[in-house]
């Protein structure tokens, strides 16, 4: 298989991730992109902690002229639209899959399906307001600092879930082949400078999220392999936000 450039996996991250356009990835062939992507992995969480500098940016910027509640639902917007709400998609499809008994092919289907029902409308709903209301708990640098370093662990909880358990089904968690544990750990490292600053200013909440989120991703592997055997996309889409939600609400306890 041929082998992408160096500059290739952290720009395809970043096509993954968002909708910011990145021409130079049009020269890679086929090959070279399989390649790319599988070893785009490790280079999430840092492409994570941009979108959440741009989330906190907008939060911290917009309050000088509306209050936090507000400041907070426009930062939410601006992520949603650099995004394409990538993740919010995950959570939908992953709570209607798993809201009800369905197993195997038959929660599959479910997930792949367009359509939005009472589980996924209830569930996204839930998480998104847990998560504007951890943000506007928060002192205003604080709770920056919070969104970068959430933006950045919640992408590596999609790595290491990734690395766990096997792709059941066509699409993202397919193409990445798998993630070796070379990978993961590179994936651990770049992660550190979205963590740092929250680390410096509240170290607790993240000490504290590491062990909770040891525990959730046991749980969460553990409850795939029984229902599907495995991960799709949206699985992994799912454990990035429920990542960001988990560091988030450590800090508002904190």
């Amino acid at each position: 298989m041929a082998r992408a450039p160096l500059w290739a996996p952290p720009l395809l991250a970043v096509q993954f991730l968002t909708r910011v356009p990145v021409p130079a990835l049009a020269r890679l062939s086929a090959a070279a992109a399989v390649d790319g992507f599988a070893r785009a992995m490790a280079w999430l969480p840092l492409v994570g902690a941009l979108i959440g500098a741009v989330t906190a940016g907008v939060f911290v910027a917009a309050q000088a002229w509306w209050p936090p509640v507000i400041a907070a639902l426009l930062a939410l917007a601006v992520e949603a639209l650099l995004t394409g709400a990538f993740h919010e998609d995950a959570v939908a499809d992953f709570c209607d899959a798993f809201g009800g008994t369905a197993l195997g092919e038959a929660a599959l289907r479910i997930m792949r399906d367009s359509r939005i029902g009472s589980y996924g409308a209830l569930g996204l709903g839930l998480m998104v307001g847990l998560r504007l209301a951890a943000i506007v708990a928060l002192p205003p640098m604080l709770a920056a600092a919070a969104i970068v370093a959430a933006a950045a662990a919640g992408r590596l909880w999609a790595v290491l879930l990734a690395a766990i358990l096997p792709p059941v089904a066509e699409g993202i968690a397919a193409w990445t082949g798998g993630v070796p544990p070379r990978r993961a750990l590179a994936a651990l490292a770049l992660t550190v400078p979205g963590v740092l600053p929250l680390a410096w200013l509240s170290p607790m909440p993240v000490l504290v999220d590491a062990a909770v989120g040891v525990a959730i991703l046991w749980w969460l592997a553990w409850f795939l392999r029984r229902r599907i055997g495995g991960s799709t996309g949206d699985c992994l889409g799912f454990a990035a936000y429920v990542g960001q939600l988990t560091l988030l609400l450590a800090v508002a306890a904190g």
